[in-house]
């Protein structure tokens, strides 16, 4: 489902969908995976209550792929990330929105689910959409913002 933008109402959401996208891709940038760099937030009543990005777990070296260019088992996806993160915070996830990159994987969605988000707000879709027919099957509204156009958010 794309975004709409026909109401007032309607338009300043998507115009923070596209802000809050921008920032997730901001994000991205400090993953060390060389294939694919993913970022997330988590946002509930507009504050930022959790990131994240694919990459290694805590203490492991920040190496993604291994030396045939396959991503390590082991790599967290930047959802995961983002969700373990808030979990260990004083903040819950119950409600909340999630901006991430790509859309999510089966697993992240998953997570998504039982991390009580209620809507979920992507760029690039992952070459697998089981995740996504989760999340819809699940009743999270789904929402994929086009490429971010610079000047899109003063249109």
């Amino acid at each position: 489902m794309s975004a709409q933008k026909s109401s007032p109402t309607e338009k300043k959401q998507y115009l923070l969908d596209l802000r809050y996208i921008k920032m997730a891709l901001i994000w991205a940038e400090n993953s060390y995976c060389e294939r694919r760099k993913v970022g997330a937030l988590l946002v509930k009543d507009r504050m930022i209550i959790s990131d994240g990005y694919n990459g290694t777990p805590a203490g492991f070296e920040n190496i993604c792929e291994d030396e045939n260019n396959k991503t390590k088992p082991y790599v967290l996806h930047a959802e995961a990330n983002a969700i373990t993160k808030v979990a260990r915070s004083n903040n819950s996830s119950e409600g909340a929105t999630l901006y991430v990159t790509s859309s999510p994987c089966l697993e992240c969605s998953k997570l998504i689910i039982q991390a009580g988000i209620k809507r979920v707000v992507f760029s690039d879709n992952y070459r697998l959409h089981d995740g996504i027919n989760l999340l819809k099957k699940a009743g999270i509204e789904i929402i994929q913002v086009e490429k971010i156009d610079e000047n899109e958010s003063t249109k």
